[in-house]
């Protein structure tokens, strides 16, 4: 007999925005009010922080895939903690020699929640006009002679 619970895992419809982002050197597929472990960040919580390196980002009825990133996509995110992984040992030996090593690990990680993710300007970046500051020349010094 098997149960035959209809269950409403509709995932695709509930998430209808979500980007694919690089960050740390790994890919993460981003989406909003989640939570995701990064390689350790030198942020600290509650700091905000944009991920540009958007590699595709989907909305409600559109896919955009960037070349190698989509143009003006963002990605918002606010530092959560700062936590440690889980241990890996890492245990090496070589036969017939009685050389053994055990030794152990614990990634450091940030945990970041997604605040927000955005394609287009949406807001204007603050102006910085360069002001082009001339340099006068030094004046020549006379050389006096002993």
């Amino acid at each position: 007999m098997t149960n035959s619970k209809k269950t409403s895992n509709n995932s695709s419809e509930i998430n209808e925005l979500y980007a694919i982002a690089e960050t740390s050197g790994q890919q993460f597929w981003f989406e909003v009010d989640r939570y995701y472990d990064i390689d350790r960040l030198n942020a600290k919580e509650k700091d905000k922080i944009t991920l540009e390196n958007v590699l595709l980002l989907k909305d409600k009825d559109s896919i955009t895939v960037g070349k190698p990133y989509v143009k003006d996509a963002k990605i918002e995110l606010e530092v959560v903690s700062h936590k440690r992984d889980k241990k890996i040992l890492v245990y090496k030996m070589r036969p017939k020699k009685k050389t053994r090593r055990k030794m152990g690990h614990r990634q450091e990680l940030t945990r970041v929640m997604v605040k927000s993710i955005t394609i287009g300007k949406s807001a204007p970046k603050s102006s910085s006009k360069k002001e082009t500051v001339k340099k006068e020349p030094k004046p020549k010094s006379e050389k006096s002679i002993n």
